[in-house]
């Protein structure tokens, strides 16, 4: 009897872990999709003041920093 019981809780632990895991793969999911969109709308960004493109380019560095630390690879 006390086997059968251990064996119920077996999938109740796993379940939580199962979900932790969606959750946690629907926020990376997330994150990426929104540091690709930032990464988008600073490439199609165009301006002739070299303070403004200088300040696009270090926001792409971080945006794209960001990007690799997730395991993002450029599409092409």
């Amino acid at each position: 009897m006390e086997e059968q019981q251990a064996q119920a809780a077996v999938p109740q632990q796993e379940a939580p872990k199962s979900e932790e895991n969606q959750i946690e793969s629907a926020e990376r999911k997330r994150m990426l999709q929104s540091l690709e969109l930032q990464r988008e709308r600073i490439l199609s960004e165009r301006t002739s003041s070299p303070h403004r493109r200088s300040a696009l380019s270090n926001a792409l560095a971080d945006i794209e920093e960001k990007l690799a630390e997730l395991g993002w690879t450029i599409h092409m």
